[in-house]
């Protein structure tokens, strides 16, 4: 959804670390729509099972205040590519995330495109593994950093990535390695391939042991960015 040029983009970023307990999945499940409850039991192991419905439980309350929509009835649609698009509507931007034990969602108006991606800080990324998504200068920036900060400054290498070709749409119908960040007073930018400076990337502080990456692209200069903890006040009463 577009704003008026000399009005900024805004982004909405919540944070979710969900509950545990299984009665609680149980009953976000009942928000989700059939396809969506269909495509949760198809889960194997139960931590991925509960981050999907997690994840889609915050966006459709999300969606539904944005809209004015009963969450349960937010049409959710996916593109050609696989993003989520709200169906008949022009806007919000959103974007959606999840790793075991938090989700998180970026809603943004004025922006062209969204991204955001989360990964567990104590992931394991082998050094073997950079070649599959690091540039060469990302590669040597890696290997000369002490060995303590290097796995977590891999994995927000990697996120970084995720989130701008989430942006984007295309997943990783791209080779994350033909675009390369460095940190300029410690914000990541782009370095190569796609130059364009209305592109804004951020690591974004979660509270948790989760690294988070922002990418948005507005045409309206640097957009402002809220973050929130997510309370959910729909559980019943003890």
């Amino acid at each position: 959804m577009q704003q008026p040029e000399n009005q900024p983009a805004g982004i909405e970023i919540t944070l979710w670390p969900y509950s545990r307990n299984e009665g609680d999945w149980n009953r976000w499940l009942q928000s989700l729509s059939q396809d969506e409850q269909e495509r949760a039991a198809t889960y194997r192991f139960e931590r991925d099972r509960a981050s999907f419905i997690a994840g889609r439980y915050l966006l459709r309350r999300l969606l539904g205040v944005h809209t004015g929509t009963a969450p349960g009835k937010v049409a959710l649609s996916p593109d050609k590519h696989g993003k989520l698009r709200i169906e008949g509507r022009d806007g919000p931007q959103f974007s959606l995330a999840n790793a075991d034990g938090l989700v998180t969602v970026a809603v943004a108006s004025g922006c062209d495109y969204l991204g955001i991606d989360c990964e567990r800080a104590d992931a394991e990324i082998e050094e073997a593994a950079w070649d599959s998504y690091c540039s060469a200068d990302e590669r040597r920036w890696l290997a000369q950093l002490p060995e303590h900060e290097r796995a977590r400054e891999a994995i927000a290498l990697w996120t970084l990535k995720e989130s701008h070709l989430k942006a984007l749409g295309i997943g990783l119908r791209e080779d994350p390695r033909n675009f390369a960040f460095s940190w300029q007073d410690r914000i990541p930018v782009i370095t190569s391939g796609n130059r364009d400076r209305r592109w804004h990337h951020r690591l974004v502080e979660s509270g948790s042991q989760h690294v988070v990456a922002l990418a948005a692209c507005s045409q309206s200069g640097f957009p402002g960015i809220s973050t929130r903890l997510f309370q959910d006040d729909s559980r019943p009463s003890e």
